[in-house]
């Protein structure tokens, strides 16, 4: 039987930057394109401010430092982004379902996910599915992110599993082929009717 290894964000728990920012910052991400340049300059900048982040190399002062001084931001709108997280990250009430009739299935779980540590820390303290995984991987506690090779690496030895016994399902193609690279399994997660279609013809579960 395969370790099935969930992503967070976009399989677990909403995460969609754009409409967070038109939530938290109304002034400046007013429309889908104002709202995709912020994305790019807070979650996605070359600098890697938010990378870092990820990586638990800086704390959230930091980053809101480091974010406000690159785009020019007040740091006060820099933190109201921060503090916006917690409500975009909400369950997904399907993907939660898939999980929860796996395990009744009485597969065994994992987790990798991308996480700075104050939203790790938060989802574990108050969503009892996060506890339902026999093993998980965030990136700020192990300083790499994907899709990095090393995290993979580093996750399936803290999986004590070899990368054919692993099933990876994550929302952001880049992730599902480094970890197909490294001879996982993976799945490009659209949804979850599809994912769990895609499992049983696999042969996974």
């Amino acid at each position: 039987m395969k370790t099935l290894v969930f992503d967070f964000g976009g399989v677990l728990f909403r995460w969609h930057p754009p409409t967070l920012l038109q939530r938290v910052l109304p002034r400046l991400a007013h429309d889908a394109a104002s709202a995709a340049h912020w994305t790019r300059e807070i979650f996605h900048s070359e600098a890697g401010d938010w990378q870092h982040f990820d990586r638990g190399l800086l704390d959230a002062g930091q980053v809101v430092r480091r974010i406000a001084q690159r785009t020019g931001l007040v740091e006060d709108d820099v933190q109201r982004v921060l503090d916006g997280v917690p409500d975009e990250l909400q369950p997904i009430a399907e993907g939660v379902a898939l999980l929860a009739r796996l395990r009744a299935a009485e597969h065994r779980l994992a987790y990798l996910s991308n996480m700075p540590a104050p939203y790790a820390e938060r989802l574990e303290r108050e969503h009892e599915f996060v506890g339902w995984f026999a093993a998980g991987v965030f990136s700020s506690r192990v300083h790499e992110v994907k899709p990095d090779a090393a995290v993979f690496r580093l996750a399936a030895e803290q999986f004590g599993r070899p990368p054919a016994e692993l099933v990876f399902l994550d929302d952001h193609l880049p992730n599902v082929e480094a970890a197909r690279t490294l001879g996982w399994n993976a799945l490009h997660y659209a949804h979850a009717t599809q994912a769990e279609s895609e499992m049983r013809t696999a042969g996974w579960i």
